[in-house]
């Protein structure tokens, strides 16, 4: 299995997925890399991102046998935001470590062989408070750039999370950006 994710959150939700579709495999290997999005804070500016986030799992398997030849298909690919997951039947030959690593990168490879791989594009969370007036031109604005709105707070203004292409938001903020009288 090779999924997109952008979060250990969904990293998580997908791997307990796929074990629920096999109940009985002995061994559920994974690898994933993400690149989360930059969310803002008081002492990070909007333009700082954070690093990639890459973990493995062996999962009972002989230390770098499994998850680690995932992991390093995937490194190879320079592929981000990604999971990939490999079960394994114990059918009672023993692989060695070796026949192991092959196997789970085998199997990996062609699971991505089979994903459709889409480019990444670094994703930027923002704030950003608008009149009520703006709300139907920024939705579209949103849309056309292929970000989301992640929360909307009404009150005299309207209050927005946004999570945008981190290289079109500058500009995005600039337009949408309140004027002061």
């Amino acid at each position: 299995m090779a999924v997109s994710s952008g979060s250990e959150r969904e990293v998580g939700a997908a791997l307990r997925a796929f074990a629920a579709k096999y109940p009985t495999a002995h061994h559920l290997a994974y690898a994933f890399r993400i690149k989360p999005e930059a969310e803002p804070s008081a002492d990070q500016s909007p333009a700082q991102t954070q690093g990639i986030v890459q973990r493995f799992s062996d999962a009972g398997e002989p230390t770098g046998t499994a998850g680690m030849p995932v992991l390093k298909l995937i490194e190879g690919r320079e592929l981000i935001n990604v999971c990939v997951a490999v079960i394994r039947y114990y059918g009672g030959i023993n692989l060695g470590t070796g026949g192991l690593a092959r196997a789970y990168a085998g199997t990996a490879k062609l699971a991505l062989e089979a994903a459709k791989i889409m480019p990444f594009v670094a994703m930027q969370t923002v704030n950003l408070t608008i009149h009520y007036k703006q709300m139907d031109l920024l939705s579209r604005a949103v849309a056309d750039c292929n970000g989301s709105i992640l929360r909307k707070d009404f009150n005299d203004e309207i209050d927005l999370l946004l999570s945008l292409p981190a290289d079109l938001a500058p500009n995005f903020l600039q337009r949408f950006q309140r004027h002061s009288p």
